[in-house]
Parts: C-alpha cells; structure tokens; sequence
C-alpha cells in the first residue's frame, strides 16, 4: 500500500506542532483516494513508566493538573503514571529514570519493557513507549515536578490492591494509566516472583 504527501503546511507551532497535510493512498478495494486533507498534532514519542515495589506490593502513581481534562464533571486532576517527552539526544530508558526523579523522586533500580503504541493515531503523532520499573517505594511521597516547567504534582504510593479498585471504578480514566495498570494485572503474580529474588538480579536493568 503506497501514500503520498502532496503538501505539508505548519499551522501553529509551540509546545506542540499542529500541520495540516493534504494526501492520497491507495485503497484496500484498489484505485486510489481522492486528495484529502487533514490536521496532524505533531507531538513525538513519549516515555511513560509504572514504578512498583514487589517486596511491599505498591505502586507509585501521579495526581497533576491536564488541560485535556479542564471540562470533566470531576474536575481536570488525573491521577495518572510517571511521563515525559524524549528528547533527540536520550534513549527511552534514560527518559524513563529521569522522569522518574523529577516527577517523583523515586530511584528505579530495574527497567522492564512493555510496548510501544500510539496514543491517538487519527490525529496525533505522539508514539508511547511503556515501562515497567522496581523500586523501593518505603520514602517515597509528597509534591514534585519542575518548577520552570510549572508542574506540581503529588505522588501517590498505593497498593496494587487499591490502584485496581481506582482503575475498575473509573478513578484512573486516562489511556497511559489504564494500559499499564492492566498489563500490570496480567503479570502481577510472575513479577512478584521474578522480582522478589535476590538484590543483585534487581539492580541490573532489564529490557525485555
């Protein structure tokens, strides 16, 4: 199946790059479309992680403000996981960890990967690169973020127990929480095992 860009235009360009791209492809039943036009919200590929401590069965979460969410009947807090944007020069992983910090102050001795996605493919670029991550959840808590960035976010340590019941009640609402929460729960019992062992194999990162 072939595609081709007749033209590619920048609308607006900030944080986010909003293009409006004129195309044709071919069709599945053959020939091809007619000229089409559509908007791109050019983002980049994201690094998200979900830290979890297997000795006392917690999970660190995030609570922070999202535009996205400004007009939900229950207000635009979400509680989400730890997320943030690669830059050219970083590998996902060290995103991963540097996030990590930042948003939390939480050390991750351990990296597993899990997938990669796009969030929003009809109309976004952003591409997610899914972690899961070991810590030792025992001093982590309290308000985080970059100031120059304006973040203020509250770190929420939980039990995997009461991160289910959130996500299952409709607490957790948001795509990136909900994949890696769900991943979670597939694979809680052979994660609690695997990592559960001795210190040395957990201080080693581990992409899988």
């Amino acid at each position: 199946m072939k595609w081709s860009v007749v033209n590619r235009k920048t609308l607006f360009k900030g944080f986010f790059q909003l293009s409006e791209l004129k195309i044709t492809h071919q069709l599945f039943a053959g020939g091809e479309s007619p000229l089409l036009r559509r908007e791109l919200l050019e983002k980049g590929d994201a690094v998200a992680l979900l830290p979890y401590d297997p000795v006392r069965d917690e999970l660190v979460l995030v609570e922070q403000f999202r535009i996205g969410a400004l007009d939900d009947l229950s207000g635009p807090w979400l509680i989400e996981i730890i997320a943030g944007y690669q830059e050219p020069h970083e590998s996902p992983e060290s995103v991963a960890v540097r996030e990590a910090m930042e948003e939390t102050g939480c050390h991750i001795a351990q990296l597993q990967f899990v997938q990669r996605y796009y969030s929003t493919p009809g109309g976004s670029s952003e591409r997610i690169h899914l972690y899961f991550g070991f810590t030792d959840t025992s001093a982590v808590g309290g308000v985080h973020g970059l100031e120059e960035e304006g973040e203020d976010i509250k770190v929420r340590v939980v039990s995997s127990k009461t991160a289910f019941e959130w996500l299952d009640k409709g607490k957790i609402d948001s795509a990136i929480p909900t994949i890696a929460l769900q991943w979670f729960r597939l694979h809680r019992e052979e994660i609690r095992r695997k990592w559960s062992g001795d210190s040395e194999t957990r201080s080693q990162t581990d992409e899988v």
